[in-house]
């Protein structure tokens, strides 16, 4: 059974412990946020035996990723072969008082620098007095001495500095009694598990501000000799501004999460994916195994981007299909798929976009599916019994368009697939993924205007129809457009657009003449169009093996 312990230090060895290298501060705890003002009644309170509250302390040989200096003080190494303690609780009053103790020079984000060594004691004053005795800076109208100074002189230099009245003497005696001799209350979990230890960082977290996965894992595997930083790595994944590698922004590909990341060494690994299977991962192995998952992570989106046609992150269905993808890819030998192994690979993520595989439970899911991607592998045709997709057209009719719904999104994958030309020129769109964000966002332009419909006295329900939608450049659909009738618009990018048949086609709008634009058939252009949407729907998922 885990049981805290009890444990008092004094302030001496407290900040001993820390000059030694034995006490960290966290890497997940948040930076350092204390005033002046809030350090010097914190100290007021130690000189005048009020309780501070209580440090809580996780002993353990775990190596995390810790805060490396207190401004411009730095922390020394832990000695090797040593246990650690990281500081759960209590690090702005422990921050505090360290950085009054080396007279720290911090400088913060926006520039201003607070200098900790003017943290001064008014010598004029009581200690037992009600009034605050320690002030943020010395003060001009009276004897005072810096907290800094008060800790760190030593006996003949205050005497030589004050020696001349005994009463400044007595007082800064018993001040620097005070503050070495005050007993700091302290709690120890000894030898928790690195989870059971965030979830009581967690809740006694004032802030209430839930530790994720990933910033768990970045402490976990920190490494300081081979120099591995999880959240640098991954900022790297995302973004490498050094530009010496490819990474996921260069392919559209920026928005997928940390989370699906870990998934993806955890699926390799072990191939588990839940929370507690991530936590339980070898740090040795994660760490070795990190370029191995970059690139499958990379093989599963380029085989997104081409084979699936799906130029940017946001149109994923679910992020979780990049990893059993990833898991295939890897186990792959990173090789490209044969026939058979893409047509199934076709057929599983389209399987899993409609039929709301992720929506729940998706870490045992994920699991499952790993089973099925080794079958693929081995050209053998996963089974999907009892858990068939069968659509209708009562299923595609009035679906509401939502870019936050996966069904919606497997189908604006489809029309992506069929690379949407724009109306009036016949030139490529441009898909971005901040213009994919929100239902009226730039590249989102339904075909029929809604203002129009609602004119025509059309429900909501129906003018937002996912077979109203289509992908559009944003000056078609701002500037060209806007409430227009499809009717009028379509007979203007027929004067500027002489392809305009061919390029309907590349928005799944087969027969100008046949879906009702030019008379305005709203009823008419929805029922075409979900009859061409369902056949593209059908063939993906019933391939001819």
């Amino acid at each position: 059974m885990l049981q805290p312990k009890n444990r008092n230090q004094k302030y001496n060895d407290l900040f001993t412990d820390v000059d030694r290298g034995l006490i960290k501060i966290p890497k997940f705890q948040r930076e350092f946020v204390w005033s002046k003002e809030q350090t010097a009644k914190l100290i007021d309170s130690l000189i005048k035996g009020f309780p501070i509250g209580t440090f809580i302390y996780w002993e353990t040989r775990d190596e995390l990723r810790y805060i490396k200096n207190i401004g411009n003080a730095p922390l020394p190494d832990t000695p090797k072969g040593h246990i650690v303690s990281y500081i759960l609780d209590g690090q702005q009053r422990i921050t505090s008082l360290y950085a009054v103790r080396k007279g720290v020079l911090w400088t913060r984000e926006d520039g201003y620098e607070i200098n900790y060594k003017d943290v001064s004691i008014n010598l004029t004053l009581d200690p037992d007095a009600d009034e605050q005795v320690v002030v943020v800076e010395p003060p001009e109208d009276a004897p005072s001495i810096s907290v800094h100074k008060l800790l760190n002189g030593s006996l003949t230099e205050l005497t030589k500095e004050y020696g001349k009245d005994v009463d400044l003497i007595e007082k800064i005696d018993i001040y620097r009694t005070r503050l070495t001799g005050y007993d700091f209350s302290t709690i120890v979990i000894a030898d928790y598990p690195i989870d059971v230890a965030c979830e009581v960082f967690t809740r006694i977290n004032k802030g209430g501000t839930e530790l994720t996965l990933f910033e768990i894992m970045v402490a976990k595997t920190y490494d300081e000799k081979r120099k591995f930083d999880l959240a640098r790595e991954y900022e790297r994944l995302i973004d490498n501004k050094k530009g010496a590698e490819k990474d996921l922004e260069d392919v559209g590909f920026e928005t997928i999460p940390s989370s699906t990341v870990l998934q993806c060494m955890s699926a390799y690994l072990c191939q588990q994916v839940r929370g507690k299977d991530i936590l339980k991962l070898n740090k040795s192995d994660f760490i070795d195994n990190w370029s191995t998952i970059k690139n499958g992570l990379f093989h599963a989106v380029d085989y997104i981007r081409t084979h699936l046609r799906i130029p940017v992150s946001q149109l994923l269905p679910y992020n979780s299909l990049l990893v059993p993808l990833t898991y295939f890819f890897i186990r792959n030998g990173g090789k490209a798929p044969s026939v058979l192994q893409d047509k199934l690979l076709r057929q599983y993520f389209w399987w899993a976009s409609l039929s709301g595989r992720f929506s729940s439970a998706a870490d045992s899911k994920i699991a499952r599916d790993l089973e099925r991607m080794d079958n693929i592998r081995a050209e053998k045709p996963p089974s999907y019994r009892g858990e068939e997709v069968k659509l209708t057209m009562d299923d595609l009719r009035w679906y509401w368009f939502s870019t936050g719904d996966a069904f919606c999104k497997a189908i604006l994958c489809l029309y992506a697939y069929f690379r949407p030309m724009s109306f009036k020129y016949n030139s490529p769109t441009t898909i971005d993924n901040s213009w994919l964000i929100r239902s009226n966002s730039k590249n989102y332009h339904h075909f029929f205007p809604k203002s129009h419909l609602k004119k025509q006295e059309y429900e909501d329900w129906e003018a937002n129809s996912i077979l109203n939608i289509t992908i559009v450049d944003e000056q078609l659909n701002k500037g060209d457009i806007r409430a227009s009738a499809p009717s009028k618009y379509m007979k203007t990018f027929k004067t500027t657009n002489k392809e305009l048949s061919n390029t309907m086609k590349t928005h799944l709008i087969d027969d100008i003449d046949a879906y009702g634009i030019w008379n305005d058939d709203y009823y008419t252009f929805i029922e075409c169009r979900g009859q061409r949407v369902l056949k593209e729907l059908k063939k993906r998922l019933e391939p001819k093996l």
